[in-house]
């Protein structure tokens, strides 16, 4: 009765869906009429079995009818998986398949039913024993069966990933039947019998089946037709021929019944390893996968590379790279693999036109440079195609090692080449390359330039940088050695007239005793080179910073203000209240004191330095002011206030200017407290 009920439902289920996809297209598509067959024949094929396993006594005419409806499997199933979801025409061994496939259904009406299978007590064990012919009927389907599972699987896992959830339902559903009948007919071919106490729970998988492709249908729609790529056509290659192999297996199991018990399973197992063994190694060699890729391009496809995939795959190879070494390398493994060639060699203008090798992959090359003057590579410059070394052989000798070369590959930008990879030798010497790898060969080489040629200025802008780095550095210690000088150059200004004065004597000490401190942090700072500057912050009073730096720098300069202490670089700090009191001061020109004021307002404190000197501009104070080697000065550097700002935002603070000209300057220093 559960029997009974699982066919009901499959059925049913099947013939619902089937009209569902008639109403839904209005005129079918071939798949949909495959479909319409491929379930017409397993619901018949439920049927007859139901009815065999109910009235055994008429087992053999219900069983010719299942052995009917079972021969149209291969056809059915296999036009369907060819055509679901795919876009262009089917290849030319696609359609010797489906012929053959065809003619399976002529071994039914034509052998007699006594020869497929007997049945000496059906009723008490519901197996059916293998003749022959059966044997060999159930091999072909099987057979079948395995390439229609490959063909869904392939369409599968070729859809894009965006559309690919759409008919993952549909392929789950068919490819569970098709497996269903595989794992079946497996077991029947074992043991040289078909076990009917199965056909319950085929029945069930058949309902399951035809639920999860209606869904996918309903709930899901349709996608746009898959194009199969060259790897997933590759990999269905690989899969049908592990098929083959077993099924090899199971046809020498069965001659196998012919020779002696004693020494069956010892040469079916050696035979099988070493079977397994041989086939291992043909799949892993590179000649038979070139081969067969070749083949597949070459009758299943118009273009021989999937360029979208080698696109991806190159740009991501030299994306990768974080220095030149590995993207030489990069470059050369891609080129070895896409060619399918064993090895390969870099060349590289240098400054003085000569080429030089800077990479080798799998191969050494002949020779480490190449003088311009080489008359191949005069050659090479003056045209933009690839070289063929078998076929123009003359003047190519000392680019490769040995008499293994294959292509010189040039590798250009903005009309001049830029270098060259040298190919070795192929991998399948008689595959004939046409136009087709030619001009993806010169594609690559384009990209590949360009992709050098920036890593080359990159590198090449990283060391402007650190140059720049040493330029700033130097320009900084000029500015601080100019400060420095000025303050020995007033010592000795004034030790000519004060250089007896016991006072002026204890002043001139502490300023030589400062100055060679300052010196010495100098030097200090120099050995450890960074671009940023590294604070030594501790609390400190501002007012006695600027007193400090104030009294330094003039004799003319009034203090004001109150102390407010920040936690800040003391020495630092001093050296931007230096440098403002020295500007200040050369700005006036002798008219007017310098005013140093220390206060705080919003949490924040300040030093403002005023001067009452010529003024700036408004638009020097925007565009000029602060900018490196930029300065009104005759004998100035122009990198004072730049210096400044750079050690005053290095604190969190800033700058604010005020000025007018001809009526004086103000720079407040803001830090926070």
């Amino acid at each position: 009765m559960v029997h009974l009920s699982f066919v009901i439902l499959s059925v049913s289920l099947a013939v619902l869906y089937g009209l569902f996809l008639l109403f839904k297209r209005g005129r079918p598509a071939l798949w949909v009429v495959a479909l319409g067959g491929a379930f017409a024949a397993t619901g018949l094929l439920e049927i007859f079995d139901y009815l065999s396993l109910a009235r055994p006594e008429q087992l053999y005419l219900y069983k010719k009818w299942a052995l009917i409806a079972e021969s149209f499997l291969p056809l059915t199933w296999l036009l369907y998986s060819q055509k679901f979801a795919r876009a262009g025409r089917s290849s030319w061994l696609q359609r010797i398949f489906l012929i053959t496939a065809a003619l399976v259904p002529l071994a039914a009406f034509m052998i007699p039913l006594e020869q497929f299978f007997y049945s000496p007590d059906f009723g008490e064990e519901m197996l059916l024993f293998l003749g022959d012919p059966g044997y060999f009927f159930y091999i072909a389907i099987l057979l079948f069966l395995i390439f229609a599972l490959v063909n869904l699987e392939v369409t599968l896992m070729s859809a894009p990933r965006t559309e690919r959830w759409k008919i993952k339902f549909e392929v789950i559903g068919a490819g569970l039947i098709v497996a269903f009948f595989i794992v079946y007919y497996s077991q029947s071919l074992l043991y040289r019998s078909i076990d009917m106490s199965l056909a319950p729970a085929r029945a069930m998988m058949f309902s399951i089946a035809v639920l999860l492709m209606a869904y996918s249908r309903i709930r899901r729609g349709d996608i746009s037709g898959v194009r199969l790529s060259a790897d997933m056509a590759y990999r269905s290659v690989v899969i049908f021929v592990l098929g083959l192999y077993f099924i090899g297996i199971a046809l020498l199991g069965e001659g196998l019944r012919y020779f002696g018990e004693s020494s069956q399973r010892t040469f079916f197992i050696v035979v099988a390893f070493v079977g397994c063994v041989a086939m291992i190694a043909l799949l892993l060699s590179d000649k038979v996968k070139r081969k067969i890729k070749v083949n597949l391009h070459k009758h299943f496809y118009r273009s021989k590379y999937d360029y979208r995939q080698q696109w991806l795959d190159f740009t991501r190879g030299i994306a990768e790279a974080r220095h030149s070494s590995e993207l030489h390398g990069n470059i050369l493994a891609f080129f070895c693999e896409t060619f399918a060639v064993r090895g390969a060699v870099l060349f590289l203008r240098q400054d003085d036109a000569s080429f030089r090798c800077v990479h080798e992959f799998e191969k050494r090359s002949a020779e480490e440079m190449l003088a311009p003057a080489v008359e191949a590579l005069r050659k090479l410059d003056e045209r933009d195609w690839v070289v063929d070394l078998e076929e123009e052989s003359e003047g190519w000798g000392p680019v490769l090692a040995g008499k293994d070369a294959g292509f010189l590959v040039p590798l250009r930008s903005d009309n001049r080449i830029e270098g060259f990879v040298a190919l070795g030798e192929r991998i399948n010497p008689s595959e004939n390359l046409t136009y087709e790898d030619f001009d993806l060969m010169k594609v690559l080489a384009r990209q590949a330039a360009s992709a050098i040629l920036n890593l080359r200025l990159s590198e090449e802008l990283s060391a402007a940088r650190e140059m720049e780095l040493m330029g700033r550095v130097s320009a900084f210690v000029l500015h601080d050695l100019k400060n420095l000088t000025s303050n020995l150059g007033l010592v000795v200004d004034n030790a000519e007239n004060y250089l007896d004065d016991p006072e002026f004597q204890t002043d001139m000490m502490e300023t030589l005793r400062g100055t060679v401190g300052k010196m010495k942090g100098l030097i200090q700072r120099l050995k450890n080179l960074q671009e940023k500057s590294q604070l030594n912050r501790s609390p400190a009073d501002l007012k006695q910073i600027a007193t400090d730096g104030g009294r330094i720098a003039s004799e003319k300069i009034d203090i004001e203000g109150e102390g407010v202490t920040a936690d800040v670089d003391a020495e630092e700090i001093e050296k931007v209240v230096l440098n403002l009191v020295l500007n200040a001061r050369e700005a006036s020109n002798g008219k007017g004191r310098v005013r140093v004021e220390v206060g705080q307002e919003g949490g924040e404190g300040f030093i403002r330095v005023a001067d009452q000197g010529s003024g700036m501009s408004e638009d020097f104070i925007r565009n000029r002011l602060f900018k490196p080697f930029e300065t009104t000065k005759k004998k100035g550097f122009g990198i004072g206030l730049y210096q400044c700002r750079h050690i005053v935002e290095a604190h969190g603070g800033r700058i604010e200017v005020a000025s007018e000209e001809g009526k004086g300057s103000t720079f407040t220093v803001w830090l926070p407290v």
